[in-house]
């Protein structure tokens, strides 16, 4: 059964920096696609970075130059490093992870999500 299970969320002040972490089970190269999103109360969770196996890193324009996905071979991680946080970065976040089957079905897969708190 695949798991996606995030750590490092927290509370930070504005123009600090966090690096969220989310373990997968299996091998990462075994998702098409490793993705952190983010969820305040009362809106929609929203894409915030996504790794494909094949092709560039994509950031929502928010983030754009502040944070950074990668994908960890050695901790079979999908990690996000967030630096100069804003109080507008508040929220949970959630790891998410999508398969391909030879059937052509798409799989999706979703942590249990972590809260970052940008507060001073």
């Amino acid at each position: 059964q695949v798991q996606l299970v995030e750590s490092g969320g927290g509370l930070v002040q504005p123009g600090g920096s966090l690096r969220l972490s989310c373990a997968v089970s299996g091998s990462i190269f075994s998702f098409d696609i490793l993705a952190w999103y983010r969820q305040v109360p009362g809106n929609q969770r929203e894409l915030v970075a996504s790794s494909p196996r094949y092709g560039s890193r994509r950031y929502s324009d928010s983030v754009q130059d502040r944070f950074t996905i990668v994908r960890d071979i050695a901790k079979n991680t999908v990690d996000l490093q967030m630096n100069s946080l804003k109080p507008e970065d508040t929220g949970v976040y959630y790891c998410n992870g999508e398969q391909m089957t030879p059937s052509g079905t798409k799989l999706n897969y979703w942590g249990q999500g972590t809260q970052v708190t940008v507060s001073s």
